[in-house]
């Protein structure tokens, strides 16, 4: 297929620090000791989706992603990176790139996307409604996609909830209303004469916009030139395509005050178009005859198709785009998702690599994982928790729920629960860390105590 890829894999969010920084781009951010941008490539590789353009925001995080991708991918994927400014945003980020962009039709995924759901199914329910955008929904986790924060927080603060108001067709292909962040909060605004028409419009909450999108190229950077002020594929481009799908040259000669009232027979003549185009929304020929026109009076305007791939509730899909989850991912793909890891699990249900090296009485317990090289000492206890490479950990240590990077060394007698501990750390004999987040290269001192803390060094 005719298809370009464009991966969006960031740069060094300030909403994973200390987890991120100009060391370790998030696009390197280990899910179960691999970067969390294999798991994208990898799906995309399965699709059959070889050609690819790897946008990383910053020239050095995008030299180090770059410098991966050509050891872990050289033969297997056509990969170009492509460095552009940091908080460009995602439309920004394809502006910048634009001219790289020639395929028929785009396909664009976040590079923290962590799922099983098949980018070549989306492509190609994209090309058989010759849509202008097919957006990806999954189901909403139970409770709903909660708003980043660490676990020490997540129960004291009361965070938003991210919803997406979602309105489908009878068939749920085609994608007619969408509303996403502060849209969410004010009132549903439809056109009566849509409503009308349509008879029945199902209006979901439940649904989770899962970053992969497919555009046609010449209507997406068309939008993107057009519209410069445009920095938000999900909260600018998407709901303006949305919006100018059910928009005809007929239904714009009417002014709104006339539509809205109905005291006008332009309006008359515009609803009843508009009216008879969207009664058969309900089938895969609706767009088509509204593509065809209106033979009233002022010139007539070709209109687009924007589709819906929802997902089965089978599939797995998060996002890292938080501290909590990292952590939940980490959890998730050692744990349930686990056949998402590529790794052949032991009989205890855990990974423990050849080499790594257990004390006596050291119990690693299943949904775990110890990396290669690492090195543990006597009667420590592992429990839900990933552990990297050429870690060395001392006697009577018990790590719960958390990540240790590559390279950390942690002292004898040390407790760490539900905390994330990046690449070089050192904690000294007896520190206890809870919900903590430690950043490269920092020393936790000696009986130290933290709870709650996000601790790293000072930048020079």
């Amino acid at each position: 297929m005719d298809f370009q890829v464009v991966v969006l894999a960031g740069g060094t969010s300030k909403k994973l620090a200390p987890l991120v920084s100009k060391e370790a781009p998030k696009a390197l951010l280990p899910v179960a000791n691999k970067p969390v941008l294999s798991y994208v490539l990898e799906q995309l590789e399965l699709s059959n989706l070889k050609d690819l353009i790897v946008v990383v925001e910053g020239q050095d995080a995008a030299l180090r992603v770059g410098g991966w991708i050509s050891g872990a991918y050289a033969d297997r994927l056509h990969v170009e990176v492509a460095a552009v400014p940091e908080d460009v945003g995602t439309a920004g980020a394809l502006r910048a790139i634009a001219h790289h962009l020639i395929a028929k039709d785009i396909l664009v995924v976040s590079g923290d996307l962590v799922s099983d759901i098949p980018p070549g199914a989306v492509a190609a329910a994209h090309r058989r409604h010759d849509a202008v955008v097919t957006v990806t929904l999954c189901s909403a986790p139970a409770g709903g996609p909660a708003e980043s924060g660490s676990s020490a927080v997540k129960d004291k603060i009361k965070k938003p909830r991210r919803y997406n108001i979602i309105g489908l067709d009878q068939t749920k292909q085609f994608l007619l209303h969408i509303a996403t962040g502060a849209e969410v909060d004010k009132d549903i605004r439809i056109q009566k004469s849509i409503l009308r028409a349509v008879g029945q419009m199902e209006i979901r909450s439940d649904l989770v916009d899962t970053h992969m999108y497919a555009f046609k190229r010449s209507v997406l950077q068309e939008v993107l030139n057009e519209k410069d002020k445009f920095q938000c594929l999900k909260q600018d481009v998407l709901p303006y395509l949305v919006r100018s799908q059910l928009r005809s040259e007929v239904l714009l000669n009417g002014t709104p005050q006339a539509e809205e009232n109905g005291d006008s027979k332009t309006s008359i003549q515009n609803r009843a178009a508009v009216s008879q185009m969207l009664t058969n929304a309900s089938t895969p020929s609706f767009h088509e005859f509204y593509a065809s026109g209106y033979d009233g009076s002022g010139p007539r305007r070709r209109t687009h198709k924007c589709c819906a791939y929802i997902a089965s509730n089978s599939k797995y899909c998060a996002r890292l785009d938080s501290i909590q989850a990292f952590s939940d991912i980490n959890r998730d793909v050692i744990g349930e998702a686990n056949h998402l890891s590529g790794y052949s699990f032991s009989a205890h249900n855990n990974i423990i690599h050849p080499s790594a090296q257990l004390g006596s009485k050291t119990t690693v317990g299943p949904h775990c994982m110890l990396g290669e090289g690492s090195q543990m000492g006597d009667k420590c206890s592992v429990k839900r928790s990933v552990i990297g490479p050429h870690c060395r950990i001392g006697s009577n240590v018990k790590v719960v729920n958390s990540v240790i990077m590559n390279h950390v060394t942690v002292g004898d007698g040390c407790s760490i629960q539900g905390s994330v501990i990046c690449s070089n750390v050192q904690l000294l004999e007896r520190a206890v860390l809870k919900d903590c987040q430690v950043g490269a290269g920092f020393v936790v001192t000696a009986g130290s105590e933290y709870k709650g803390e996000s601790l790293a060094k000072k930048e020079k």
